[in-house]
């Protein structure tokens, strides 16, 4: 074989390569991009809350809403996928946080651990402070891990009072920051409303094309008492005792659900219901951490790698053959409870309707950091092509 022929072999077979290469590269990018866009989407949600003396209103009327807000997100369908759902939690207006953070501070992080958050909101306390509006929404912009996917539903609620202008952060450096990043962001004033526009808070509203509302942080919610209270109690209660805790802070974690349980049932009722459906709800309420029966449902080899040393003391001397049938045994137990939790919330919701519709309720009820919550959630999530039902 002469040179010539040599190199020209030697040539199409770099050619060959470096197309080969080059298509392989295209193919793995396309379906990179295929995976980046076709991913289920996520509603991502961060309450911003002031702390100051005024707002111990406001913080009870966050603990109890959170059921609802995740009960609302939780019916949302985008194409026939439900989305993921996360929430994070800042405080702002406390004194003792830090003058240099704008007195405002991380409370948690995005988080699908329900039950973590309703601890954190219970744990807040007021305290007397400035409240620095374009700080605390520029920190959760900067700081908290944004889904990236323009088919997310990205939103900041934040609610309190005084002048929406206050501290060295211009709002505007904060809406330019969550157009950027796609976050919409919604402006909550616990007062009378034209006394929120003179304080300025109808301009946050227009971050992202986001919402302007008023609310009275003192308001109540009405505890309509139905037929399905009890019935309710005693299915939270069969539906506790299928949880099988494991890891170092399984036990922990277990002991807190029962606490968080009797605190959210001190609130009312009708908080303590709405707890119960959102535990019913398999996608919403996943205890992986520490559960044994949702752990195994995200890893069916589970039970062949948990180390038995932390399980309940009853299982401790079982064999992974013997734990691995009481976690289906219990498993089955579950599905029969939250779906009898799901049928029983639809009907006690219909009845409190009925009721409120007699009393002609809904006509004086004030506005509440929930229902102003709930109202711009299904509303705005449309823009995303999420049908919420």
């Amino acid at each position: 074989m002469n040179q010539f022929l040599k190199t020209a072999i030697i040539a199409l077979s770099a050619i060959v390569l470096i197309t080969s290469y080059a298509f392989t590269k295209r193919e793995a990018s396309t379906e990179l991009a295929i995976t980046k866009y076709t991913k289920a989407p996520k509603i991502q949600a961060a309450i911003l809350l002031d702390v100051s003396n005024s707002m111990d209103g406001l913080i009870d009327q966050a603990k109890a809403q959170l059921w609802n807000m995740v009960s609302v997100m939780g019916k949302a369908k985008c194409d026939g996928i439900a989305p993921g759902i996360e929430i994070a939690l800042y405080e702002y207006g406390r004194s003792s946080n830090n003058v240099k953070d704008g007195y405002v501070k991380q409370i948690s992080p995005f988080t699908s651990d329900l039950d973590k958050l309703s601890q954190d909101l219970f744990n807040l306390k007021t305290q007397g402070g400035s409240e620095y509006c374009g700080h605390v929404i520029f920190t959760s912009l900067n700081e908290l891990t944004w889904d990236s996917s323009p088919n997310s539903y990205k939103v900041i609620f934040i609610a309190g009072n005084e002048d929406f202008l206050q501290g060295n952060v211009l709002y505007t450096k904060a809406c330019d920051l969550a157009k950027t990043k796609g976050v919409i962001v919604n402006t909550i004033y616990c007062g009378d409303r034209l006394q929120g526009i003179k304080e300025h808070w109808n301009l946050g509203g227009e971050c992202g094309d986001g919402s302007f509302t008023n609310i009275n942080q003192n308001a109540k919610e009405i505890d309509i008492p139905t037929p399905y209270d009890t019935t309710l109690y005693v299915l939270n209660n069969k539906l506790n005792d299928t949880y099988l805790y494991f890891g170092s802070k399984g036990k922990e974690n277990y002991a807190r659900q029962q606490v968080l349980d009797a605190s959210n049932a001190a609130m009312s009722k009708e908080v303590a219901a709405k707890r119960t459906a959102v535990k019913g709800n398999a996608q919403l309420y996943n205890n992986a951490t520490w559960d044994l029966l949702d752990a195994v449902k995200a890893d069916s080899s589970f039970i062949a790698k948990v180390d038995l040393k932390t399980l309940p003391d009853s299982l401790q001397n079982k064999s992974r053959a013997e734990i691995k049938k009481i976690v289906t045994a219990k498993q089955n137990s579950r599905n029969a409870i939250q779906k009898e939790i799901a049928t029983i919330s639809i009907q006690r919701q219909q009845y409190i309707t009925t009721e409120k519709a007699k009393a002609a309720a809904e006509n004086t009820k004030e506005a509440s950091l929930e229902s102003e919550v709930e109202k711009i959630i299904k509303e705005q999530a449309k823009r995303y092509k999420m049908v919420i039902k």
